[in-house]
């Protein structure tokens, strides 16, 4: 078989085969070493300084010279503002500058709002959701150059800088305004061009779809007046108190019931509650010479009674049937309850969360009346209030140790030594059992016990710490616990 030898890229200046050892790369292109210069100059080219045009290798200068935009300001440094025609590069009949080509009209409506162009992406410049050419996006009046934060639209959809739209919309005399320039009273502010037009200062002349302007003029609200409050649109010169017309702040404002804004004080003396200890400080307490009946009248409405929203079978408070929403909802083994309703059955005391006590009766109740009504009775239980000798009818639980009537428990899950329910309020823990508080005791010697001096027995029962050695603890000299369990029986 002939010998082929391996095909190498080709120059593109040359035209000769490039090896790996001198190969120079640039658009894609493989040149010689010697090769990779300037196509106009003669000057060799590295990776920096390289732009390549159709195969053809330029340094920046001489492409900017040839392809590049021409005129005072393009380029980069005096290298590039010449005086240099670029007559050299073009056919003959031309003066070396590129001709402007015609402007192509968008649509009505959707190019840009001065010249009417179609506006790119390269050079959009955005107001109020419309697009300008960079060149276009200048001031009306002083023909400033624009930016995002100094560019004001006024109400006939131009655009202005800050001063110039001081001047033609903003008010006038004295205290308005940036520096001297907007503190002016010559005649043409009253009678010239430049004269501000009433439908410029006054907003309630040009009226907004109802429920979209101002609050309380409703007037159209432009971006560089516009004072949010609770999702709405105020004018800044009608964001004052509806009472005393404070101007109003985002500290200091307060949105009353009736879609209005008020200062602080005039918000307390109007909506805010009455009489002694109520507010900050004694501009609140006051009474006005008005009726209970009248400052309920200017209150907003709130339903009090909460028996008159009604709540699904088995869903609303236990103890008065209402709806029981978020803001005043009270838990209570898995039972929501009405603020005002979460007190005791018996002496209606307040309840919280440490002393609230669920009893069999499906009722709340402290923790006294809980220990009066179903704890136990007798000497040694509960605590002082507990302690009492009343008539069996009005105590209805069991006074003995252990009781011989009731609810029993399910399925084995009550006291372990009894077998009746055990509640909260009364259950003590031994060994994954529950006991009755007055179960909780030594199965021989009857000694109450407590997490301390628990010992759990082989047959089920529990034991005090003597009583556990002698039945079930190590026999002999030297085992137990004291003289009482060294025995030899």
């Amino acid at each position: 078989m002939p010998f082929k030898p391996a095909e190498n890229p080709k120059c593109p200046k040359c035209g000769k085969s490039v090896y790996a050892a001198e190969e120079r790369v640039a658009g894609g292109h493989k040149f010689h070493k010697q090769c990779f210069k300037c196509g106009m100059c003669g000057k060799m080219l590295d990776s920096t300084n390289c732009a390549e045009h159709e195969s053809e290798l330029y340094c920046k200068n001489c492409h900017g010279r040839k392809y590049g935009p021409k005129g005072y300001g393009f380029g980069g440094g005096a290298g590039c503002l010449s005086m240099d025609t670029g007559a050299q590069f073009q056919g003959e009949g031309t003066n070396g500058h590129f001709e402007p080509k015609p402007m192509s009209k968008a649509p009505e409506g959707e190019g840009c709002p001065r010249c009417g162009g179609f506006v790119y992406m390269a050079e959009q410049m955005l107001a109020r959701g419309r697009a300008y050419h960079k060149g276009c996006f200048k001031c009306g009046e002083c023909k400033k150059g624009l930016d995002s934060v100094n560019c004001c639209e006024g109400p006939d959809r131009n655009i202005y800088c800050k001063v110039c739209y001081g001047k033609k919309f903003g008010p006038k005399g004295y205290g308005y305004g940036q520096g001297g320039g907007a503190l002016q009273c010559d005649s043409t502010t009253i009678e010239g061009e430049f004269a501000p037009k009433p439908s410029a200062v006054d907003t309630t002349v040009i009226k907004a779809t109802p429920g979209q302007g101002c609050p309380r003029c409703g007037g159209v609200v432009f971006a560089a007046e516009q004072v949010l409050s609770k999702g709405r649109e105020w004018h800044r010169k009608c964001y004052k108190c509806r009472d005393c017309s404070k101007t109003l702040d985002s500290i200091i404002a307060c949105d009353g019931p009736d879609r209005d804004v008020y200062c602080k004080t005039c918000y307390g003396k109007k909506w805010g509650p009455h009489g002694y200890g109520f507010a900050c400080g004694s501009g609140f307490l006051q009474t006005d010479c008005m009726s209970e009946d009248q400052l309920a009248s200017q209150k907003p409405m709130v339903t009090i009674d909460t028996t008159v929203i009604k709540a699904p079978q088995g869903q609303g408070c236990p103890r008065c049937g209402g709806m029981v929403f978020a803001a005043e909802q009270q838990l209570a083994k898995g039972t929501m309850w009405h603020k005002k309703c979460f007190n005791c059955n018996e002496c209606h005391r307040p309840l919280d969360s440490m002393i609230a006590c669920d009893g069999p009766d499906r009722e709340i109740h402290c923790r006294a009346c809980y220990g009066k009504l179903f704890g136990p009775k007798g000497f040694g239980f509960g605590h002082t209030p507990t302690l009492v000798s009343t008539d069996a009818q009005s105590a209805p639980v069991h006074t003995d140790a252990k009781p011989a009537n009731g609810p029993k428990a399910k399925d084995g899950k009550g006291c372990t030594r009894c077998g009746y329910a055990v509640y909260e309020a009364e259950k003590m823990l031994s060994k994954n059992r529950i006991w009755h508080k007055r179960c909780f005791s030594c199965f021989e010697c009857h000694k109450s016990l407590d997490s301390t001096n628990l010992n759990d027995g082989p047959n089920g029962e529990i034991y005090c710490r003597g009583c556990y050695g002698r039945n079930y603890g190590p026999r002999g000299v030297g085992f137990g616990m004291g003289a009482g369990t060294l025995t030899m029986a």
